[in-house]
């Protein structure tokens, strides 16, 4: 496969095509993961959250390209391929040697949300890349998205995690927002190593003195180390680093 291509599912397989082919019709549907020297983490969770957001009438295909995009990815290298559906089309998107970072800059977004479809990953990624290069004009590389009353949902592109303690704390499910799967093992490995969990509403000033995650499928575990015009935050020695490794050791070969 070549490098940073773009494949079309048509007629049972994969066929690269030019960037210029893909299809003008927005997303319906999108997901993507990081994969390491031919291991990924919760892969087949990012499979579920992909075929549950598709329609039921693309199901069946849905399931065959998804099959066929991870038995073309490249065994060695780092890469971050993102499966797409728009209109009626899978498209396959390679992308290799993402730039992966240990830390991020936060800031909170200002103006309405964008979001149309809150749940669904693919069809506000436009609009989440736009407030990504707002975030940038502010000094910040993550962009936070908060409620009416003021409380902290999720970042842009990422999930947003924070530590009370040794309680490790995320917003209310009820909160609208993408069903991150990097979060939900996050939470999950927490609780099976025997910690408390807990979801809270909390503002960006509710969150002072606290060790806040930025948590995705690219980085895995970030930490934020400033939030600009925004509380300030704390980080635990060693914590990130060997929560950062006991994500690692979850990777399991594609």
């Amino acid at each position: 496969m070549s490098v940073d291509a773009i494949y079309r599912w048509q007629n049972e397989e994969l066929v690269e095509i030019d960037p210029a082919a893909v299809s003008s019709t927005p997303m319906t549907v999108a997901d993507s993961w990081l994969v390491s020297a031919g291991s990924v983490v919760g892969l087949a969770l990012h499979r579920q959250r992909f075929l549950d957001a598709v329609p039921a009438a693309e199901r069946e295909t849905a399931e065959s390209f998804f099959a066929a995009a991870v038995a073309a990815l490249p065994r060695a290298g780092i890469w971050f391929p993102r499966v797409e559906l728009r209109g009626a089309e899978f498209f396959l998107r390679l992308r290799a040697n993402p730039e992966l970072r240990r830390s991020a800059t936060a800031v909170t977004v200002q103006g309405d949300d964008p979001r149309t479809q809150p749940s669904v990953k693919g069809p506000d990624l436009v609009a989440m890349g736009e407030l990504q290069a707002a975030a940038r004009d502010r000094g910040a590389d993550e962009a936070i998205l908060l409620t009416d009353e003021g409380y902290v949902i999720e970042g842009a592109y990422s999930a947003i995690l924070w530590w009370r303690g040794e309680i490790l704390c995320g917003p209310p499910a009820e909160f609208e927002r993408i069903d991150s799967v990097t979060a939900r093992s996050v939470l999950t490995l927490a609780r099976a190593l025997g910690l408390d969990t807990h979801e809270e509403a909390v503002t960006p000033a509710e969150l002072a003195g606290t060790e806040v995650w930025a948590v995705n499928a690219l980085h895995g575990i970030r930490i934020i180390a400033r939030w600009v015009d925004g509380p300030e935050l704390a980080e635990k020695p060693g914590r990130l680093e060997q929560w950062r490794t006991q994500m690692a050791a979850l990777a399991r070969q594609l």
